[in-house]
């Protein structure tokens, strides 16, 4: 305890408050942000090149949020989705839709790259690992199943005659 806080504490002040962690985004929060995203596109009037690879992050991360329990909470790939769509996204948005339109995407800045095609490059990006996180918590079942596949196989299964016995046999 610092002495400051125990100075308040001892003439009567209030005691400060205890930061407070805020909740982890929720599925609802998540596609509340990506909505925002799209009405972000519609307001400025971005390019179709631009819509589409938001559409298919998007798109990707709506498949991967029921899934985000399977790839572990606390994971940087759970991490990662929720970024993707509550920060990334959004900023890399702002930053490209604050320039005017036709410097934006005509005027070299980095190099012979323009404002565009720097913000495609990093949208691409983004969709790429969207579909790494999508495959690998859609792997993990996918593994579940076959592991599954297996010990039933193995309980059950008949291996040697290429398949199991399903007639009933004589009475």
């Amino acid at each position: 305890m610092g002495l400051k806080s125990w100075w308040r504490r001892s003439r009567g002040a209030a005691q400060e408050p205890a930061y407070v962690v805020p909740p982890a985004p929720t599925e609802q929060d998540i596609r509340a942000a990506l909505n925002q995203v799209y009405a972000m596109l519609t307001d400025n009037n971005a390019p179709p090149v631009v819509i589409s690879r938001v559409q298919r992050i998007a798109r990707t991360i709506n498949q991967t949020l029921p899934r985000l329990s399977q790839l572990g909470l606390g994971s940087e790939e759970s991490y990662s989705v929720v970024a993707t769509a509550t920060d990334y996204l959004p900023e890399a948005l702002q930053s490209y839709l604050r320039l005017p339109r036709d410097w934006a995407d005509t005027r070299p800045i980095d190099g012979p790259k323009t404002a565009l095609l720097i913000l495609v490059e990093a949208l691409e990006l983004l969709g790429v690992t969207m579909d790494q996180i999508l495959d690998a918590a859609n792997r993990a079942d996918a593994q579940a199943l076959i592991a599954h596949s297996r010990f039933l196989d193995a309980k059950f299964g008949h291996s040697s005659s290429g398949g199991p016995d399903l007639t009933l046999g004589a009475p």
